[in-house]
């Protein structure tokens, strides 16, 4: 065999034996007649010891060994005089007695250790060789637990893990498809599917009741860090439920997870936060709650009549930032350059110092008095020592967007978002709609079958816009982790909202006709949610960007550069599927 034991195992205990061990060389180091080598595997490191006067032929072989070469090696457990308490096997090495080289290596083009030389580019060139990182393996390893435990809770609470298919009809509502052409049907193109959602709701017309998926999803969309064009949903479903049935069983599925993966108890009952309230408060639908500075309106407060900048505003916000009233000119203008911000996109931003001995600077100092600025500290809550910063604009919730970007970035500056330390809620009552510039018409928040609030039900003839969903998001930490909602099953109020989203009937029945045909056989009321597992274990794990818990990402181009994808296809190909390609050139 190739290995008795594996380079993370042996201890004290194992002292004396005869062991076999496989892995790769992280490093050697020659000391006088002796060379210690470390070698790695996916469960550990271990230091083996070639002695000169043991074996000279041996040690100069172990002399030749380069980083990264894959080796196999025997020997005895013997215990170390200088421990290192930095790894599980610190106590023990091997005194070797042979060693194979199964493998050479090139020396690698970084370091393969957790703190890296290596830039992203490169990682993801080669990402076989980043995956041998201990870092990026244990993420893996938690995505690997994580994926056990949600199957083993659903399972637990009478749910079934039906696949559904990769390759189906494309649905223009939503971000843009991935399509695939079809060389049996000529002209005819399948999309890959950006979530399950119509074939788990006809899952629940079949009567499956509770069903469940670690479901592949595509998505043709501008990249950030938290996004990827393929990735993972923890895709649910269910029959005979209402909003709190669903919140309440997957609110336990989170408490689970968070206690088996990172010993965290989440309180036995979440918050749940309406989205009106989420916007008014922090400016986003997915507030972290981690720190404080929310959001204080200064409309009443600030609109004397001496500053025409705050005068003309629809929307005056502030935060209270505990304890920088000693921020200096040149930490003020870095803020005032960060809002002002293409991203961003404020016009510029208003500071008051209350300093600890009582006195007050603002940058608007002239245009407000003592006795303003006292009533400002109190709206505010402010006390001697703080700095309060302030927006406007004349779109309110464009204004708050802009302050929720600036309150962030306070909580980074000043190190409040702790990545071990977990605050999650639900968003719920959600708008059922939103008005699109681009398109001129109502758009779906969510998606066409999203059940509206029975409250509201009679606005959608008269005010749609006013009309709230059956509708919940769970946020952790400023993160959307995922999102769902109960479902439309009545086929008459179906057609009501794809005619308030500007379908015509013969549109509706063209791209849905499959599931409104299906709600005239008995369909039971039904909802469920998706939780997006890369975000969840990058959460979990602590990182910043979804990619390090993904064996094979892609870049920000949207790009694999380790297999060179998306590439050109050779004419054959082309021919066969009847397309013809025709690159339009840039001005």
């Amino acid at each position: 065999m190739y290995r008795t034991n594996t380079c993370g195992e042996l201890r004290v205990s194992d002292v004396g034996k005869e062991v076999t061990l496989a892995g790769w060389v992280q490093r050697s180091r020659k000391m006088g007649g002796m060379t210690f080598v470390d070698i790695r595997d996916r469960y550990g490191l271990t230091q083996i010891v070639f002695n000169e006067a043991n074996d000279k032929n041996l040690c100069e072989k172990a002399n030749k060994l380069g980083r990264e070469y894959c080796v196999q090696i025997s020997g005895v457990v013997n215990k170390r005089e200088s421990v290192n308490n930095n790894i599980p096997t610190g106590e023990i090495e091997i005194i070797a007695n042979s060693l194979n080289i199964l493998s050479d290596s090139l020396t690698p083009p970084f370091t393969i250790e957790d703190e890296t030389d290596g830039g992203d580019d490169i990682r993801m060139r080669y990402r076989y060789l980043d995956l041998r990182r201990p870092s990026v393996r244990a993420n893996l390893e938690l995505r690997h637990r994580m994926t056990i435990l949600i199957r083993n809770f659903l399972d637990s609470r009478q749910f079934i893990e039906v696949e559904t298919p990769i390759l189906i009809g494309s649905t223009p509502e939503g971000a843009r498809d991935f399509v695939v052409p079809s060389r049996m049907n000529p002209g005819q193109f399948y999309a890959l599917p950006q979530s399950p959602q119509t074939l788990k709701q006809l899952l629940m017309v079949s009567g499956f009741d509770r069903y469940f998926q670690i479901a592949k999803c595509f998505r043709d969309e501008d990249l950030r860090a938290d996004r990827q064009p393929e990735f993972t949903q923890i895709d649910c479903e269910m029959s005979f439920v209402e909003q709190e049935d669903v919140i309440s069983l997957f609110e336990d599925m989170c408490r689970h997870l968070f206690k088996e993966t990172r010993n965290v108890e989440l309180p036995a009952k979440l918050q749940q936060m309406t989205w009106h309230e989420a916007m008014r408060r922090f400016g986003s639908d997915k507030p972290d709650l981690r720190f404080g500075m929310e959001f204080v309106e200064l409309m009443d407060t600030l609109k004397t009549g001496t500053f025409a900048v705050f005068d003309s505003a629809e929307y005056i916000g502030g935060i209270c930032v505990p304890g920088c009233a000693d921020y200096t000119r040149k930490q003020l203008d870095q803020l005032t350059d960060f809002v002002k911000r293409p991203q961003i996109g404020a016009k510029g931003l208003v500071y008051v110092k209350y300093n600890e001995d009582g006195s007050v600077k603002s940058s608007v100092d002239k245009f407000y008095t003592e006795a303003d600025f006292a009533k400002l500290k109190e709206k505010m809550g402010a006390k001697d020592g703080d700095l309060v910063l302030i927006l406007s604009g004349d779109n309110a919730n464009k204004t708050r967007t802009q302050l929720c970007s600036l309150r962030l970035e306070m909580g980074d500056r000043l190190g409040l978002r702790d990545p071990n330390k977990f605050v999650c809620l639900w968003i719920v009552d959600f708008p059922l709609f939103e008005w699109s510039d681009e398109e001129q018409r109502l758009m779906a928040v969510h998606h066409p079958f999203t059940m509206p609030n029975p409250d509201d039900i009679p606005l959608l003839e008269t005010h749609p816009e006013q009309v709230r969903a059956l509708a919940y998001d769970f946020v952790c930490n400023g993160v959307e982790l995922g999102g769902g909602s109960i479902r439309i099953h009545d086929g008459q109020l179906q057609a009501k909202m794809f005619k308030i989203l500007g379908f015509t009937q013969e549109q509706a029945m063209a791209q849905f006709g499959f599931l409104i045909n299906a709600f005239k056989y008995g369909a039971p009321p039904h909802g469920g949610l998706a939780f997006g597992l890369d975000r969840f274990v990058s959460i979990i794990a602590g990182l910043d960007s979804i990619r390090d818990c993904i064996a094979f990402p892609k870049n920000n181009s949207g790009r694999d550069v380790m297999l060179d994808a998306p590439s050109v296809i050779d004419q054959k190909q082309l021919d066969e599927l009847q397309l013809k390609v025709d690159l339009k050139e840039e001005n």
